[in-house]
Parts: C-alpha cells; sequence; structure tokens
C-alpha cells in the first residue's frame, strides 16, 4: 500500500531538513508523484497548522519549508520521565542496577 502523499511529503522535508517548495516540487516529480500547486500548498497549510513544519517566504516566489522545533517545557520533561519510570516498573522482575 502506497503512503499518503502528506506522508511522503513529510519524509522529504524531514530527509532535507529545509528545502524550497520548488526543490520539493521537483523531488516528487522526480520520484513519479504528481502533485497540483493547489494540493501541494493544501499539504503544507496542513502540517504548518499541526506545527510540524515552517513555511516562509524566501523570496518573492519561493518559500522555504523546514522542519518545526518541538519545544519541551518542564511539565513535558517530568511527563516523560514519569512514564519512563512507569514502563520500567511494568517489568516485575526486572532488578534496577
Amino acid at each position: 500500500m502506497a503512503s499518503p502523499l502528506r506522508n511522503i511529503i513529510y519524509d522529504k522535508i524531514i530527509d532535507a531538513g529545509s528545502m524550497t517548495d520548488e526543490e520539493l516540487s521537483k523531488s516528487l516529480s522526480k520520484d513519479g508523484h504528481t502533485v497540483s500547486v493547489d494540493m501541494l500548498n493544501k499539504i503544507l497549510l496542513g502540517l504548518e497548522i499541526a506545527g510540524i513544519i515552517n513555511v516562509t517566504w524566501f523570496t518573492k516566489d519561493i518559500r522555504k519549508i523546514e522542519v518545526a522545533e518541538m519545544e519541551e517545557d518542564e511539565t513535558d520533561i517530568e511527563d516523560k520521565k514519569m512514564r519512563e519510570r512507569e514502563y520500567e516498573a511494568s517489568f516485575p522482575g526486572a532488578v534496577d542496577h
């Protein structure tokens, strides 16, 4: 089963770190994915609204697309530590070293 186009686009952005919309379009075409400008814009907007990517104007006609940095506050860090402790405690026969 083929990956949804949104996932393919996201993977390309992740692999590149940052790229222009032109580079993304060329890369998709090279891999055999025909994507209209409207569809590409819709997918990029959805990813940006979800906080997964950032899209900024590079020049008048070219946009720069990059992976959004996920910020962790103290609550997120403490929650992650608590989940790790709970996970480790879920193995009753495990011995701490």
